[in-house]
């Protein structure tokens, strides 16, 4: 009570009714004057306030809101929420105020209450607060402030710290489920500071690096920036890695060896350049995940490993706790279990994938084995050489398809009115616009002059087929690559290249389109797809992931694989939409001027290969100038359900370089069939 017997809240609704009572006479003086009459406005209600304290939560700033007396300067408030949702970084949470109830008592107080949300991990916090607020003399409503407005009953000094828990990274399959990238042992290899005395720790760490052949000053300095009890890791080498003596190792003093289990392949070099690899996350990875990645977690760093590192990873699980500033009370506000990732399932056929990596680890220059299965698309291999360096020639590489290209040209020319027994014309060389075109050195020459169609393709006459340029106009050359699958830009939810065709070209540059070469380009992936479609009778578009529905427990993951699988549709119906589609007979004709080739021309050497008979097309493409001059070499080839492709970026020819590599492959592929 007051001194005259009033409580505060009548004081200030006596000194309210005196303020709007002058404002009042006020008022009516001037519209006395001017013969008008008019109504009060409204009292403001709390909704503003109370939607500027949720904004201001949710950004960090509350200089929007109007605080009740007593509180702390809002510089200080601000700090407050920043230091008490600090340990929660980056994420950030969403703050809605529901609808202001004001107290039915008294017009000038309210409550409202504030919704939150946060996305963490594997669960989404969710809790509401309570404001108080409460309408001044001058009709402005303040917010009382308390800690506990950010948090359900925080109180001063308290913040919020989170503890995750990894979630089991999902393996990734092959065909049939085969696993092939899952947990296997290995051994990290590193100085231990609790292991050797603080005078002998950068002789240690000089020690481990000659041993490893790695930069001595480089691994020392990181040896003596780390803690005094840490284990500064050097290498991770695989459990029965005969490249590394892990004995010898750990006998140099100082050094440990730990053992432990992390997702890989088979071998190091299994499909390498496709999968991707595994290991602790970049400073770039951390920032881009936006908190749902942080610093020491195990994420792809290259591949699918990197591409479907959602769905592989799973969602962390989380503990959001209360902590008070000495950290002695420790209150539970939030738990939820890890989810572990999903498997990412490809079409790789380990077997066959490991044949063609044996193939050509004997092979020095850039190299590659594609297999597809024609009858649904699938890539059963994509091995590249190691002389790409670690690039993934087999689904990347852009190289000039040379005469495998034949069998584009030879569906234009088709298309034309030719037919495989159709008249061409193969001198030993042609002119065009003043350019010389001959055929390969050693070329037959009882196949010269005038000789059929299915002739020139399986002896590869160059000059028959630019001689026949205008029977397959740019245009043409382009419609025929599509309907055989090479697709530009073609999104197959992994990294790919399939081949592209100059939409326009005229004299020696389409000259040169008919037999592979000028800006014809494509991958062993895409000339494997050529192939394919031969052997299908219809345009194959090459399937290297299924997308598992429901797969992605989190939403980055669901829109990855929706765009993925859009992608890929989108990849089929345009181009069936743009080109003519390849017809049954189309593949017919062509396949049997394939199987030409190994009966009667350049691929003689598959005729032995056992099981269903082998179709081919070799093919040689000059790249370089001057002394840097040297040949591309190529071959396709089809055995029933199978189509596969073979490149080596510096070679002889393609049927005596890609030949004996394709031979190997078809035959081993057959032997794991029986």
């Amino acid at each position: 009570m007051t001194m005259h017997g009033r409580t505060p809240r009548q004081d200030r609704t006596q000194a309210r009714v005196r303020a709007r009572g002058v404002a009042a006479v006020l008022a009516l003086l001037a519209l006395g004057a001017s013969g008008l009459t008019a109504c009060s406005a409204d009292r403001p209600g709390p909704e503003k306030a109370a939607q500027a304290l949720a904004e201001g939560i949710a950004s960090g700033d509350l200089a929007g809101v109007t605080f009740a007396a007593g509180s702390p300067d809002v510089a200080t408030i601000n700090q407050v929420r920043t230091d008490a949702f600090a340990g929660l970084a980056p994420w950030t949470p969403s703050v809605e105020a529901g609808t202001a109830v004001v107290d039915p008592k008294d017009e000038d107080a309210a409550t409202v209450e504030l919704s939150y949300s946060w996305d963490v991990g594997a669960g989404k916090w969710t809790y509401t607060t309570t404001a108080r607020l409460a309408r001044d003399a001058e009709d402005a409503w303040r917010t009382t402030w308390l800690p506990s407005l950010l948090a359900p009953d925080l109180v001063d000094g308290e913040t919020l710290t989170v503890e995750r828990v990894a979630a089991e990274r999902a393996t990734v399959v092959g065909t049939g489920g085969t696993p092939i990238v899952e947990p296997r042992p290995v051994v990290r290899v590193g100085v231990d500071k609790t292991r050797v005395d603080a005078a002998g720790q950068d002789a240690a760490a000089r020690a481990l690096a000659g041993a490893l052949g790695m930069d001595a000053d480089a691994y020392a300095a990181k040896v003596a920036a780390a803690g005094a009890k840490a284990f500064v890791e050097a290498i991770v080498v695989r459990a029965d890695d005969p490249a590394y003596d892990t004995d010898a190792l750990g006998s140099i003093t100082g050094v440990n060896l730990v053992s432990d289990t992390i997702p890989l392949a088979p071998t190091r070099t299994f499909a390498r350049p496709v999968l991707g690899t595994v290991g602790e996350a970049t400073a770039e990875i951390v920032e881009q995940s936006e908190g749902a990645i942080v610093a020491g977690d195990q994420t792809g760093l290259s591949g699918l490993q990197r591409q479907y590192d959602a769905q592989l990873r799973g969602l962390p699980g989380v503990t959001i706790r209360a902590t008070s500033a000495d950290g002695a009370a420790v209150r539970e506000l939030f738990h939820v279990e890890p989810i572990a990732g999903t498997p990412l399932e490809t079409t790789l056929d380990v077997d066959l994938q490991t044949t063609a990596e044996q193939i050509l680890s004997a092979v020095t220059p850039a190299s590659a084995i594609v297999a597809l299965r024609p009858s649904t698309g699938e890539v059963l291999a994509v091995a590249s050489g190691a002389g790409g360096e670690g690039m993934s020639t087999a689904t990347l590489g852009q190289y000039a398809p040379g005469s495998t290209f034949k069998v584009v040209s030879t569906l234009a020319l088709l298309r034309s009115g030719l037919t495989p027994d159709s008249t061409v014309s193969c001198p030993t060389s042609i002119t065009v616009d003043g350019r010389a075109f001959e055929n390969f050195p050693g070329y037959p020459t009882e196949h010269n002059g005038d000789i059929p169609l299915s002739t020139a393709f399986a002896n590869s006459c160059n000059t028959a087929f630019i001689g026949a340029r205008d029977q397959a106009t740019q245009p043409a050359l382009v419609d025929a690559a599509g309907a055989l699958g090479l697709v530009p830009d073609a999104s197959l939810g992994f990294a790919s290249f399939l081949g592209a065709v100059p939409e326009q070209a005229e004299g020696t540059a389409h000259a040169a389109s008919m037999i592979g070469q000028g800006q014809v380009l494509a991958s062993p992936l895409g000339m494997a797809t050529v192939a394919a479609s031969v052997a299908a009778g219809h345009q194959v578009v090459p399937v290297l992931v299924h997308p598992v529905e429901g797969a992605a427990p989190d939403a980055t993951t669901a829109a990855t694989t929706a765009a993925t699988t859009a992608a890929t549709t989108a990849a089929t119906t345009t181009a069936a939409a743009d080109v003519t589609p390849l017809t049954a007979a189309e593949a017919e004709s062509l396949h049997a001027l394939m199987r030409g080739v190994v009966t009667d021309g350049g691929a003689t050497l598959l005729q032995g290969v056992p099981g269903e008979p082998v179709a081919a097309k070799t093919g040689t493409a000059q790249a370089g100038e001057g002394d840097a001059l040297h040949n591309h070499v190529w071959m396709i080839a089809i055995q029933g359900d199978l189509a596969v492709a073979v490149f080596v970026e510096t070679g002889e020819y393609g049927s005596t370089t890609a030949g004996p590599l394709m031979d190997a492959f078809l035959r081993s592929a057959a032997a794991q069939a029986l």
